[in-house]
């Protein structure tokens, strides 16, 4: 006589191979604190250089302005006293200085102007955030 075996019910698994929900819950905390600490560290790095890119251009837009109020002050100055000496028409040797000193204004706001543009956002950070939040709306939580 040949036994045939039916098979009977799968054996239960042990409850010691799988994790527990605390153990879960813990480690998906911990992920997901990781991953936040991560983009912040992400964010900080990005932004120190465009802070820094905006502050020289603020600088330089700050030395145009005070450059343009003694120049207004040296403009007038000279106007009155300076161009005597040379032989020029004396409104003439003025506006030759006061032209000047507007180039050298022009120049630091080019420059600050060129600094300002470098001034970016995060995008890397953006760009990772999206991809978090993208992942966690397609693997969302099970409740047992």
């Amino acid at each position: 006589m040949t036994s045939t075996s039916t098979p009977g019910p799968a054996a239960p698994r042990h409850a010691a191979d799988e994790p527990s929900i605390g153990q879960l819950v813990h480690e998906a905390s911990e992920s997901l604190s990781t991953i936040i600490r991560g983009e912040i560290e992400l964010a900080k790095l990005e932004l120190r250089s465009s802070v820094k890119n905006a502050g020289v251009g603020g600088g330089m837009f700050g030395a145009a302005g005070v450059l343009l109020a003694f120049s207004m002050t040296f403009g007038l100055i000279a106007l009155a006293e300076g161009l005597i000496a040379l032989g020029l028409p004396r409104w003439l040797g003025y506006l030759i200085v006061f032209v000047l000193l507007l180039i050298v204004i022009g120049l630091l706001v080019l420059l600050g102007v060129k600094k300002v543009k470098r001034v970016k956002a995060p995008q890397r950070t953006i760009d990772t955030g999206k991809d978090t939040v993208a992942y966690l709306k397609t693997h969302p939580k099970s409740v047992p």
